[in-house]
């Protein structure tokens, strides 16, 4: 590792299939998982922890959620993630985020919006893992702030994760082809998130709502887009950003994954 901070990063995770699959997506995340290196510790914002007020895992052994339908396979309930917590992050994070109350929690553990994912990045599951609780009660510019609060882990070691998807509109996935073309609405939606991050324009990521009848339908419910405000939040001035994986599944769910990364670039 070198002595530039951590990147952060933001996958979009889609869906929780994805943790059985091989394919360029997850290549993707593996080679970014390596090129990052093996950091102290992950603090992951996932898409499905919503609750009021704001909490962490603190256990020492969370456990893996199978936080979906019963119509997935087999095969996915019996995916374990088995990645150890880390009290001492958790009570950093409190720290970092004060005054904002932080429960540290002994009963969540880790969602498939984070093992999904981490598996791909880091299959040895042997990287402490805690979560950080979306308060689902505050605006999109209070979950900026708080991504810009943990930005000081960047220097201490610990990889902050967004984990969602910045088009997420499910009743408008064409399911039966995984790869047609993006609706007109959600290419557009998709296109200025990234033009914003490219830009490093956070304002308009937060105030996405004003990009019109776009957002609406790209972002109908804003649990998925959340995690990528705090991702925003924690960027630094110089932190170049990479796109990839960079497309959209079934019409309507942006797999764009993004790195905001100081450390010099590849040859």
């Amino acid at each position: 590792m070198s002595d530039a901070p951590l990147p952060v990063v933001f996958f979009g995770h889609g869906s929780p299939m994805i943790a059985l699959e091989t394919n360029a997506t997850t290549e993707t995340w593996s080679a970014m998982g390596a090129s990052i290196g093996k950091p102290k510790a992950i603090l992951c914002v996932s898409a499905h922890w919503l609750t009021r007020g704001v909490g962490v895992t603190a256990m020492p052994a969370p456990r893996t959620i199978h936080d979906f339908g019963a119509s997935f396979p087999r095969a996915l309930f019996e995916v374990q993630y088995p990645a150890p917590g880390s009290a001492a992050l958790a009570a950093r994070v409190a720290e970092v985020l004060a005054p904002t109350p932080v429960v540290q929690d002994q009963a969540w553990g880790l969602d498939h919006g984070t093992w999904s994912v981490l598996c791909k990045a880091y299959p040895d599951a042997d990287v402490p893992v805690v979560q950080l609780s979306m308060d689902a009660t505050q605006p999109p510019a209070w979950h900026y702030e708080m991504g810009r609060r943990l930005a000081p882990l960047r220097d201490e070691g610990v990889l902050i994760v967004g984990s969602g998807n910045i088009v997420h509109n499910l009743p408008a996935m064409d399911w039966g082809a995984r790869l047609r073309p993006a609706y007109d609405w959600a290419a557009a939606f998709n296109g200025f998130i990234k033009t914003a991050i490219a830009e490093d324009a956070p304002e308009r990521a937060v105030n996405f709502e004003a990009f019109g009848e776009a957002a609406a339908k790209s972002v109908p419910t804003p649990d998925h887009y959340w995690p990528l405000l705090y991702v925003l939040g924690a960027r630094r001035p110089g932190d170049r950003a990479v796109f990839a994986p960079d497309h959209i599944e079934h019409g309507s769910l942006s797999m764009t994954s993004v790195m905001l990364d100081s450390r010099p670039a590849a040859a």
